[in-house]
């Protein structure tokens, strides 16, 4: 019986022995796979628009950071807003994201409107820097005013339902959400953090780490605590693709793109064989109509843009005592306010800059149109037609039946005449008939 409980004492020593061993071990190894793989988050940056390229870019972001192993996405953005379809994918990607994702509305004087609301609500967490703003979010037509009657009330609806559904999905408020789309209400940080539509107001991005430090959020339906006060950030930027789709989205680039092209191929037309407008202005105009593919652009628009182009080259070439020319620039400036289709994006071509291309755009157009008729017009200086007129000096005298020689234009012609011109008597060329000039004696 000793014997027995001898072995038991020994082997329950052995295994708290070794129970202790693997305890000292593991916890010797934890620190060791910490430093290892130390945290960090990797940091993008959006400042302007909402399109394609911003969609691209915040999707290829989610991948490499879930590849790389990151403890979270920082999307730091500065938006005016952008295309509704864009914002739509943006939101859906980062609600079934891999990672955590917190999108921070910075620097000072900063701001996430419109397109950008949406997007900083999806973030699980939402932050906002000081002097930054966040909201309206109403959608409108072209020119600027609210869309009427059932369409602009069924894209109210969708858009505020949207909004709504996203606040409450993070658990944020999903009334003021709906004021921003329905009333267009924008506040500030201190606000939007008083009322439970961002989480944290951070001075700079060690702040934000710090701050989010020890929440809990929800990633691809489990709950993660983030721990980043100590992460190291790196930095992630656009490729060149995406920097070129990006640029190409601007609204106001596009436009003056457009003008360029069009302002080069009449050139090129209007002065042929001259080449370098003819082909700036076809890469322009390929540019600004690849953009078009990017932004919402209102087929109406962009026709009155066209049609008052032909009606200045028109009145260039077409006497209207400035009809043409009045129509033209009316059609073209009512048809750049209409380029845009402002139902789908916020965005827009500014008003000084379609003023100032209709003026420009007038100018070229007219002052190239009046140089080609003036040029038309003028009489043949060169061959054959450009001697009729001139006069020349009698070297050989000329008797009516009996040609002469006449020196005109630097040679000496075959020359005959209805009158008698001695050498040296001066006369002017009526006509030429192949290498035989008819000429009279001057008064």
């Amino acid at each position: 019986m000793s014997l027995r409980l001898s072995f038991v004492a020994i082997a329950a020593l052995t295994i708290a022995i070794g129970s202790l061993a693997s305890d000292r071990i593991l916890a010797a190894a934890a620190p060791a796979k910490s430093a290892a793989h130390p945290p960090w988050v990797q940091l993008i940056t959006i400042d302007g628009s909402i399109n394609p390229a911003t969609a691209s870019y915040i999707e290829d972001s989610l991948a490499s950071a879930n590849a790389g192993g990151a403890s979270a996405l920082v999307i730091e953005l500065d938006t005016p807003g952008g295309l509704l379809t864009s914002a739509e994918k943006i939101v859906k990607d980062i609600l079934a994201a891999p990672v955590p994702v917190i999108v921070y509305v910075a620097p000072s004087g900063a701001s996430a409107a419109s397109a950008g609301t949406f997007i900083t609500e999806a973030a699980n967490v939402a932050a906002m820097a000081p002097g930054t703003t966040i909201g309206a979010a109403h959608p409108i037509e072209e020119g600027g005013e609210d869309i009427k009657g059932v369409m602009g009330q069924k894209i109210e609806n969708f858009t505020a339902t949207f909004a709504r559904t996203i606040a409450e999905q993070r658990g944020r408020n999903q009334d003021w959400i709906e004021q921003a789309v329905r009333r267009s209400v924008a506040i500030g940080e201190r606000e939007a953090l008083a009322k439970n539509v961002v989480d944290i107001v951070a001075p700079d991005l060690r702040s934000l780490l710090t701050q989010a430090t020890g929440r809990k959020v929800q990633v691809a339906g489990h709950t993660v605590t983030l721990a980043l006060a100590d992460a190291t950030v790196r930095r992630v930027r656009m490729t060149p693709g995406q920097q070129l789709l990006n640029t190409l989205a601007d609204p106001n680039i596009v436009y003056l793109l457009l003008m360029a092209g069009l302002i080069g191929l009449y050139f090129e037309f209007a002065h042929p064989g001259v080449i370098f407008p003819g082909v700036a202005g076809a890469i322009c105009l390929l540019l600004a109509l690849a953009s078009f593919q990017v932004l919402p652009v209102n087929l109406t628009g962009l026709l009155l843009i066209f049609l008052g182009v032909g009606l200045l080259i028109s009145e260039a070439f077409v006497t209207s005592y400035g009809i043409l020319g009045l129509g033209g620039v009316a059609a073209f400036v009512i048809g750049s306010l209409f380029l845009i289709d402002t139902s789908k994006t916020n965005l827009v071509v500014d008003r000084d800059i379609i003023y100032g291309a209709a003026a420009a755009l007038t100018l070229i157009i007219l002052g190239i149109g009046y140089i080609v008729a003036r040029e038309r017009r003028r009489r043949s200086t060169t061959g054959a037609e450009g001697l009729v007129g001139e006069v020349g000096e009698v070297r050989e005298a000329i008797a009516p039946g009996a040609p002469g020689k006449v020196f005109v234009h630097g040679e000496i012609w075959r020359a005959v005449s209805t009158d008698a011109l001695s050498p040296g008597a001066r006369a002017r060329v009526k006509s030429i008939d192949g290498l035989e000039l008819q000429v009279q004696k001057l008064p």
